[in-house]
């Protein structure tokens, strides 16, 4: 990677963000964990999660990446409680799009992820930096397959 290259993807920000991510840990009882890592590099996140209300009510990740895994990683624990799942599943395919598909960057309550938005040069660093979103999302998917069977059964039992 050539120095330009370097700077423009590992900016201060990204820097800063990487060097200090909140709600790091595990929780002790999540409603959902989902861990993915990335084939290519070997970077890991485990994410926990807890619903209330129909939004993110707690959050806690164990980050195991590179400089961009990281800053991804600490966006999403400073703007994920509070968010409803679905904001949060259009969120991951916004950010997938702006680095795989040139979409845009996200916008309104999400323009900070923008901020990953050099990486689209870097089609190697994709998976790294996607890790949280699509942890969030696996994480999310099981909370919604509980919810679903818990239904379920609770209209067999009528």
């Amino acid at each position: 990677m050539a120095n330009d290259d370097f700077d423009a993807i590992y900016t201060a920000r990204i820097l800063e963000l990487a060097a200090d991510i909140p709600r790091l840990g595990r929780l002790a009882a999540p409603d959902a964990s989902a861990s993915v890592r990335s084939p290519i590099c070997g970077s890991k996140v485990t994410i926990d999660l807890r619903l209330s209300d129909g939004r993110v009510a707690d959050f806690a990740h164990d980050v195991r990446a590179c400089a961009l895994g990281q800053a991804a990683s600490s966006l999403m624990a400073r703007h994920i409680v509070g968010a409803a799942p679905e904001a949060l599943i259009a969120l991951r395919e916004t950010v997938r799009r702006m680095l795989k598909e040139n979409g845009p960057p996200p916008a309104g309550e999400w323009a900070e992820f923008a901020v990953l938005e050099p990486v689209r040069d870097l089609p190697s660093r994709h998976a790294a930096t996607l890790l949280t979103f699509d942890a969030v999302a696996e994480a999310l998917g099981k909370i919604d397959a509980l919810r679903r069977r818990a239904e379920a059964a609770a209209g067999t039992d009528r």
